[in-house]
């Protein structure tokens, strides 16, 4: 069984990238859908429901599955070698996966809200929240790559300086948007 650990460890790769490229372009897409909200009338309700359509296919077709196949590949992987649940860095791992797993059901909340038309979340704070999965993806990959030669504390304080540089791009990008009016 061992040897076909790392077949199912590429397909966790895959899908962790399918998975990865459908969350950030979902939230980029509640962005566009949000700011839709600020058009006339006719745009809006055109706007709205071609992103509604986007974000449903996206995430019912990639997002989600992609999500599914990762967790299923990573507990295959976890079977094969069981080994592994003694590694403390798994341990860090699973932590940072469950935030991401929690991160996806949040966006599948917010796109639920938005085709409501009862999301109040404004398209700043969805650039910040889109910036969550870039640090949960940059703590889960520095986790694993390298694992028990971290230091967790430098570890750690380098996560949040990475968080505070995110967090600070943004916000220079929301001025920067303000004063060219992009």
């Amino acid at each position: 069984m061992d040897q076909y650990y790392y077949y199912v460890l590429s397909v966790h790769i895959i899908f962790v990238v399918s998975w990865m490229a459908g969350l950030f372009y979902s939230v980029r897409l509640f962005i566009y859908h949000t700011e839709a909200s600020d058009r006339p009338d006719i745009e809006r309700v055109i706007l709205q429901k071609e992103y509604e359509k986007i974000e449903a296919k996206l995430w019912n077709i990639i997002t989600t599955p992609a999500m599914v196949l990762t967790v299923l590949a990573g507990v295959s992987m976890i079977l094969i070698r069981p080994g592994l649940l003694q590694q403390p860095w798994l341990h860090v791992k699973l932590c940072f996966v469950v935030l991401l797993l929690v991160y996806h059901f949040i966006c599948q909340s917010i796109m639920k809200q938005l085709k409501l038309g009862k999301c109040k979340i404004s398209s700043f704070k969805l650039r910040l929240w889109n910036e969550v999965a870039t640090i949960l993806l940059v703590a889960i990959v520095f986790t694993v790559v390298l694992k028990s030669a971290v230091n967790w504390i430098y570890g750690l304080i380098g996560l949040i300086v990475f968080s505070a540089v995110i967090m600070a791009a943004v916000k220079w990008y929301k001025y920067y948007r303000k004063k060219h009016d992009c």
